[in-house]
């Protein structure tokens, strides 16, 4: 009993006492000024959201209304699914172009990042350097060749128009990507395989496709996300049987006034899809965001 009484009056209960009144005023004064930026950034990020959804379900004479308190509508989902500004066609083209292009830029990307990897040949590295720059080159800078090839092809207002030009510029950065990957996987593995009767093209499917897997799931996602969000390409090489989603929003913009209960309806089915993939692959995105890195 006494060593106890000694342990808790003693030179240890002394110190553990001294540090916790030894935080200093700058310290708290920190961790407050963090959680403000905190706050500040998550609130930056959120509410434009928040009002979106918020707008999205407000019946026309509330739409311009800053109240949160109202009387939800779907009014706005009625007229842009099935009704007067009907959206669904521009949906599907949407969902084609973006997972037709997700489905073949993902397994060609491999091809050539393993190759770089792996093999060695005259120009590797001249021709990866040029693959990465196409990256750095503006969108509306090769709008108008896509444009005029397209057009002598007779392949404008088209889904293929729209999925080659998609594939011309995630190709490359999903190459570069699913490179480092492959780098990073020690060549042991392959030779354990090829000892196993492993052909080359069996190799890469079921020794290298599992390893690289948080690679792929970050590919997967840069893809669609790409193809679903972009706006330029087809504003340029779609008429009306290709308009995608983001490109239909303009037709909401009428001569009598933007419907922006509409558009912020329209916004949330824009949104939805890219949401619920993120939270589908966002233990594999945040791993393949980092995983590539090293080595």
């Amino acid at each position: 009993m006494t060593d106890t009484l000694e342990t808790a009056t003693g030179p240890v209960a002394t110190a553990r006492r001294t540090n916790r009144r030894t935080v200093s005023p700058l310290a708290r004064a920190g961790a407050a000024l963090r959680l403000l930026g905190t706050l500040a950034i998550l609130f930056f990020v959120m509410f434009p959201i928040l009002w979106l959804t918020l707008t999205a379900f407000k019946p026309d004479r509330e739409v311009f209304s800053t109240s949160v308190l109202f009387s939800p509508s779907l009014d706005n989902f009625r007229a842009i699914i099935g009704g007067q500004n009907d959206l669904i066609g521009p949906m599907w083209n949407s969902i084609i172009v973006a997972v037709v292009t997700t489905v073949i830029a993902v397994p060609l990307s491999m091809l050539a990042a393993y190759g770089f990897s792996r093999y060695k040949f005259p120009g590797a590295k001249p021709i990866l350097l040029g693959i990465v720059a196409t990256q750095f080159i503006p969108g509306v800078a090769i709008a108008l060749p896509f444009l005029t090839m397209y057009r002598d092809l007779g392949l404008l207002d088209t889904h293929l128009a729209l999925i080659v030009t998609n594939l011309a510029i995630v190709v490359p950065y999903n190459t570069w990507l699913l490179k480092g990957f492959v780098d990073s996987l020690p060549l042991e593995i392959e030779e354990a395989g090829r000892l196993d009767g492993c052909g080359q093209l069996t190799l890469l499917w079921r020794v290298i496709t599992p390893l690289a897997a948080p690679g792929i799931f970050v590919a997967v996602v840069f893809s669609f996300l790409l193809a679903w969000n972009e706006f330029l390409f087809p504003t340029f090489l779609a008429r009306s049987n290709a308009i995608t989603l983001p490109v239909s929003l303009m037709t909401l913009d009428q001569p009598d006034g933007v419907l922006w209960g509409q558009m912020a309806a329209a916004g949330l089915l824009v949104m939805v899809p890219m949401i619920v993939l993120a939270t589908l692959v966002r233990k594999h995105f945040a791993q393949g965001m980092t995983l590539g890195a090293v080595k």
